[in-house]
């Protein structure tokens, strides 16, 4: 039986449930609509962690599943509106190879060295954020509003600094605790060697 503390994982889930019907009305071209839905997508996402936040309702699941829903939105958004000619392709491309980066060192790093717990960065959220304006922004204008091509092309910019340098940003840190770990394990190993020198 679901609990008050449940919603944000509701909301999450829903919010997953919800990218089908968003690729099916930009691929119908029903901009207006799915401009509607993006934004309601994104006041799902802002809602689900204030209320893990204020209430304490956070879970390793809910931790989990919050940026795998976030790819998933965003992978298939940016690989639509690419699809429609309405983003560039290479950044399709450029913020996937990102995250399979990413992935892919986080495997490495849970089977490896120890457990990989997610944590996402004040850039990566910024990036995350970046991304959905950028979309809602490309949105706006299939939907036959006014906007600016400098905002888009400065928007899309923005996306390719921030996906770059959360890139690194990952790989510095991830790799630096993954040597910190390896070395503290060596020294345990040679401390505990019999005859060995302290």
């Amino acid at each position: 039986m679901l609990s008050p503390r449940d919603l944000p994982n509701v909301l999450t889930m829903t919010r997953m449930l919800l990218v089908a019907p968003l690729v099916y009305l930009l691929l119908t071209e029903r901009f207006a609509a799915a401009l509607l839905l993006a934004l309601i997508v994104g006041f799902s996402d802002w809602l689900d962690g204030a209320l893990a936040r204020r209430f304490g309702w956070q879970s390793e699941f809910g931790g989990m599943l919050d940026p795998l829903a976030d790819k998933l939105m965003m992978i298939s958004l940016f690989a639509t509106l690419a699809w429609l000619g309405a983003l560039p392709w290479w950044l399709f491309v450029l913020a996937v190879l990102r995250d399979l980066v990413i992935v892919a060192g986080g495997l490495i790093y849970h089977y490896r060295v120890e457990h990989f717990h997610a944590e996402p960065t004040r850039l990566s959220k910024f990036n995350t954020l970046a991304q959905l304006v950028l979309s809602w922004t490309v949105l706006t204008h299939l939907a036959g509003l006014f906007v600016p091509r400098w905002a888009v092309d400065a928007l899309i910019w923005l996306v390719v600094v921030t996906v770059i340098a959360t890139l690194f940003q990952y790989v510095w840190i991830w790799g630096r605790r993954a040597w910190r770990i390896r070395a503290a394990a060596g020294r345990t190993r040679i401390d505990s060697t019999p005859g060995s020198l302290r």
